[in-house]
């Protein structure tokens, strides 16, 4: 079953979240770009208000520096998160940051490497992760402000990624301004998890609040789409 990750930026959004059935809590600062980084207490904070719930953060729109890149991993995972989101905004520049997060890797840290859609991200790059000892790699969007993932890729290359992730033992994800209208052809790929942010707020502002029940209608959509819903979908709509 496809999971539902929902990106918060306090202790107050993410109990709302885990409430309202999201999977995975992702602590995040829409405001600081891409995926910027809330300060370590508080996610800290968060990790605490929703204690045994799988939990991931981001590090920041870091530059290609492998110690900076370290640094920032190591200190993140001390919070208490399960799994450490880093964006390879560049996979030429990153990759000496690749090869310098592989002990941390080895040493038991899950980390999830993010590439960006509209940035024309290379498929290549999921052998190296994998390589590596990455968790996962998934697909979002760089900029907010010039359409979601599907206008920046096509449903087949969006599963190509998918497969090739799954087949190299690393968890898949897909987020980049989703909306509850992308569910059923996404979750028709059958990626670990969608992760959103806009669609869960009041007002679907990308800085608004919480809103449970858009949390519930998107857990609804994924629910139908997995057959585990009362009211399931067929198989042919949650692949449209």
């Amino acid at each position: 079953m496809t999971r539902l990750l929902a990106s918060v930026t306090g202790p107050d959004e993410a109990r709302a979240a885990r409430s309202a059935g999201a999977d995975i809590i992702d602590m995040k600062d829409p405001a600081g770009g891409a995926l910027g980084a809330l300060p370590l207490e508080q996610i800290r904070r968060c990790v605490e208000g929703v204690r045994a719930h799988p939990c991931s953060a981001t590090v920041g729109d870091l530059a290609p520096d492998p110690a900076l890149m370290t640094q920032a991993v190591a200190a993140t995972a001390a919070t208490g998160v399960d799994y450490v989101k880093v964006g390879l905004f560049d996979p030429v520049a990153y990759a000496p940051c690749i090869e310098a997060l592989a002990p941390q890797t080895e040493g038991g840290l899950r980390i999830v490497a993010v590439l960006f859609a509209d940035l024309d991200p290379d498929p290549a790059l999921l052998p190296e992760l994998a390589g590596a000892g990455f968790a996962g790699a998934m697909l979002d969007t760089a900029h907010k402000d010039r359409g979601g993932l599907r206008s920046h890729m096509g449903i087949r290359q969006i599963a190509r990624f998918v497969a090739q992730t799954r087949a190299l033992g690393m968890l898949s994800g897909l987020a980049g301004s989703l909306r509850l209208e992308d569910v059923p052809a996404l979750a028709g790929l059958r990626p670990d998890y969608l992760g959103f942010r806009t669609a869960l707020c009041h007002g679907r502002a990308r800085t608004g609040g919480i809103d449970p029940e858009a949390v519930r209608a998107i857990r609804a959509a994924l629910g139908r789409c997995s057959g585990r819903s009362e009211t399931a979908t067929s198989n042919h709509e949650c692949m449209a």
